[in-house]
């Protein structure tokens, strides 16, 4: 199963609560309406072990399929116009990678 997974922060102004109301009310569901996305999940860092959490949000994708959610769904304009609002939400710098689940 492949993983997407993005870590960032939200930009100035945005509250955790706009942004909680924002994933729960469009986000969440938008992704998981994707063919590709088994399930979505996010994160909300509190703590770290050592140092600081240079990240407060980490979303994980599940998918069925990299190859599926790139080809098909990422270029979709749905999902263009997810990504036109849900950059504005959140502080430059973000990083997004992906994988293969090994375990």
């Amino acid at each position: 199963m492949g993983k997407e997974i993005i870590l960032y922060n939200l930009a100035d102004g945005v509250t955790d609560e706009q942004y909680k109301e924002y994933v729960v009310n469009e986000k969440g569901p938008l992704l998981e309406s994707l063919p590709s996305v088994k399930k979505f999940e996010l994160v909300k860092m509190t703590g770290a072990a050592t140092g600081e959490v240079p990240y407060k949000y980490i979303g994980i994708m599940h998918l069925s399929s990299l190859e599926d959610f790139y080809q098909k769904d990422a270029p979709s304009q749905k999902f263009q116009d997810f990504v036109a609002k849900w950059s504005t939400m959140v502080s430059p710098g973000f990083h997004i990678v992906s994988g293969e689940e090994i375990y």
